[in-house]
């Protein structure tokens, strides 16, 4: 009995000799110069743009992986990897076949517009339409599990975001579990956590701007059999300007509920696709940038300043980056205000709103029609050519009152104007 156990861990000891001098004679060829160049070559070729390699690994233990280190894709801007390593699926490897498991991206530098020259560069060098894909073929490409350390994105305003994540995916190849957190950038302290439902319905819980964003979404067909992503989201107590930073044109605490709907095909361009309304209050706000009371006393003429608000409530409309504010109502102890407004996918906003101050900021009540424009920025609002001209007249019968309500009566006959001869 001793001696068989002897024999057997001879044997062993000889098996692990021998896959350690395989494990090392196989890293000392990979990290060759030579097959280093020609794996860049191959991969050049394959993406379309040309790719550096620093180093590259076999790691036997703990886990068989792949790895590449020091990796830049001299796209403009480049796009850089400190470390970037594939773990094969160890059940698929012994049927013969090479499945991705894990994919892990460390410490990774990956501009908006590095992304965007990449696929077009990736086109430009297969220009010839692909093949349709088996089904479950996407699935079988996609690792089942990514993991992302230290990655940082930078946006198209040039604004660094750093990213913690893991994402688990199911044998559809859609997302069962994702965790996000945000270290730095305009982003910076949002937790996220996705969780896959029976009926492939998904729920989200997350941390945003010291309040919390609670949804359900879910994957439906179209009459016309397109995917689409459906869902609803709940918002409390989030600082509002946390979705609009750096720029802090507005502040307050936002609630607000939301339902949402956007073409799946191209989930690359979700954002360009996504229809969303909302119907929205924000408590304790304050319009920065902005002194409507001032801006009613000298018709549109002040720029600057602020406005503190009581309420502030609406509804707002997106599609794709463009919105829309409808149905604004906004007050404060000395002024209340409607009007609607929208913002272009530039963020230039056009819009009206009427302001009332109450008699005992100005002496008398005054109301003025203002015109909104600038940009999320820096907004502005104006007096319309019609309320202009009706200020002056107002302001010559009687400064002050009559500089509003001429504002207000020159609105209106203008806008009566152009409602009459566009008939």
């Amino acid at each position: 009995m001793g001696r068989a156990l002897k024999w057997l861990f001879g044997i062993l000891l000889l098996a692990v000799l021998a896959l350690a001098g395989v494990a090392v004679s196989l890293q000392f060829w990979i990290n060759s110069a030579d097959f280093r160049s020609r794996a860049a070559r191959e991969i050049s070729q394959a993406a379309g743009v040309a790719v550096e390699l620093g180093a590259l690994s076999v790691d036997v233990w703990p886990l068989p992986a792949v790895a590449a280190e020091r990796v830049q894709v001299r796209s403009q801007p480049p796009l850089t990897l400190e470390r970037i390593e594939a773990r094969p699926a160890l059940a698929a490897l012994l049927r013969g076949k090479l499945e991705v498991s894990t994919l892990v991206v460390r410490r990774a530098v990956v501009p908006q517009a590095a992304i965007a020259g990449i696929a077009a560069a990736y086109r430009k060098a297969h220009p010839e339409k692909p093949a349709p894909a088996k089904k479950g073929a996407s699935a079988m490409a996609l690792p089942r599990r990514i993991v992302l350390d230290q990655v940082t994105w930078i946006d198209a305003k040039g604004q660094r975001h750093v990213v913690d994540a893991q994402a688990r995916l199911d044998d559809d190849g859609l997302p069962g579990t994702l965790d996000v957190e945000v270290s730095q950038g305009r982003w910076q302290g949002v937790q996220l956590k996705l969780r896959r439902e029976p009926q492939d319905q998904w729920q989200l819980h997350a941390k945003v701007g010291g309040g919390t964003m609670v949804g359900a979404f879910s994957t439906v067909k179209s009459p016309k059999g397109t995917p689409m992503l459906e869902g609803r989201l709940d918002t409390q107590d989030v600082e509002v300007a946390t979705f609009t930073a750096p720029s802090r044109t507005l502040t307050g605490r936002l609630e607000a509920h939301t339902s949402l709907r956007a073409d799946l095909r191209d989930p690359g361009a979700l954002a360009d696709v996504m229809q969303t309304q909302t119907k929205f209050t924000v408590h304790n706000a304050v319009v920065h940038g902005l002194d409507l009371a001032q801006a009613v006393k000298t018709v549109g003429l002040s720029r600057g300043g602020e406005t503190r608000l009581d309420t502030l409530a609406g509804n707002l409309i997106t599609r794709g980056r463009a919105a829309e504010l409808s149905n604004l109502v906004a007050s404060s102890g000395v002024l209340s205000a409607q009007g609607a407004v929208a913002m272009a996918a530039d963020q230039r906003l056009s819009g009206h709103v009427n302001v009332n101050l109450v008699a005992q900021a100005t002496g008398g009540a005054l109301g003025v029609p203002l015109v909104v424009g600038g940009t999320l920025d820096a907004p502005s609002v104006t007096l319309s050519r019609a309320a202009l001209a009706g200020a002056a007249i107002g302001t010559m019968i009687a400064p002050g009152v009559g500089t509003g309500a001429g504002a207000s009566v020159g609105d209106r006959l203008g806008q009566g104007l152009r409602d009459m001869f566009s008939k």
